[in-house]
């Protein structure tokens, strides 16, 4: 048991020190990923009317001829919002996946009842079976517990409350293996819904200093308010990505906060059935 034991920790440390190489890399890549789109797809030089083949990091273009051409013009700012949607698409899958996999492969609670009746009637082994076939963190803890339960059973040295304390004890080693896994990278998808409406809106603040800028050092007259009028468009894209990106990072991370809690819950009624179901079949 102490060598199974073990052998999780080890495996545990370098899943996590895997995760957080994958958690430091992505928003980098995605970060670039967005200026590579901004820069060499939308700032292509043949979605423009002027700007020819110029280059650099931040070419000059005009005159565009898609409407997702003009996101360019939208400044600098804009690579960073999609680099940001990116990140945030990239944590969405990610967490997804997990968390799937965190849930079983049946529902919870149809799972916990399995185990409850196989454990009135004394069959551990028919239990510790029913945690294979529904895997996920809740029959991952409950496995744990039920090992220390059968270990229990065939135990004489210790009294009732100090198994009741063994199985307890297991319980809370084992979910905090889990626990760990499930709230990873949340934080980038609660940041992400913080931070991405405040750049949307620098994004627009600086789209529209620069066209007052060159509203000031124009002549005036309507072609002067067209210019203006084509200056705030570009700026607002700054906004619509940044509300955009936003509003989906917080959609889905309650999504993920809620299904969370679920297994959490899961867990937690996992250590009471095995705790109440040894108190009431072995005083």
């Amino acid at each position: 048991m102490a060598e199974t034991k073990t052998a999780a920790k080890n495996a545990s440390a370098q899943a996590k020190k895997s995760n957080n190489m994958i958690s430091l890399l992505a928003p980098v890549l995605c970060l670039l990923a967005g200026y590579i789109i901004w820069r060499f797809i939308l700032g292509a030089p043949d979605n423009f009317g002027v700007g020819g083949e110029n280059g650099g990091f931040w070419p000059e273009r005009d005159a565009p001829k898609t409407a997702l051409s003009k996101m360019y013009l939208g400044g600098i700012i804009v690579p960073i919002l999609i680099g940001s949607m990116l990140t945030m698409l990239t944590f969405v899958v990610e967490r997804f996946l997990t968390i799937s996999k965190a849930s079983g492969t049946s529902n919870n609670a149809d799972f916990v009842r399995k185990v409850q009746y196989h454990l009135a009637n004394k069959n551990v082994d028919a239990a510790i079976a029913e945690c294979d076939k529904q895997k996920g963190s809740v029959g991952n803890v409950m496995k744990a517990g039920l090992h220390r339960y059968k270990e229990m059973m065939s135990n004489n040295e210790l009294s009732t409350d100090q198994k009741l304390a063994a199985i307890q004890k297991e319980v809370e080693e084992a979910t905090a293996l889990e626990l760990p896994m499930l709230e990873k990278n949340l934080v980038f998808l609660s940041t992400i819904a913080s931070v991405a409406t405040l750049l949307g809106l620098l994004g627009t603040v600086l789209g529209m200093i620069r066209s007052f800028s060159a509203l000031g050092e124009d002549s005036g007259g309507g072609a002067a308010a067209s210019k203006l009028s084509v200056g705030i468009s570009e700026a607002l894209y700054n906004t619509a990505l940044g509300i955009g990106t936003s509003a989906f990072a917080i959609i889905f991370y309650n999504i993920f906060t809620t299904k969370i809690d679920g297994i959490t819950y899961g867990i937690d009624e996992s250590g009471f059935t095995l705790t109440q179901s040894y108190a009431s079949l072995y005083k």
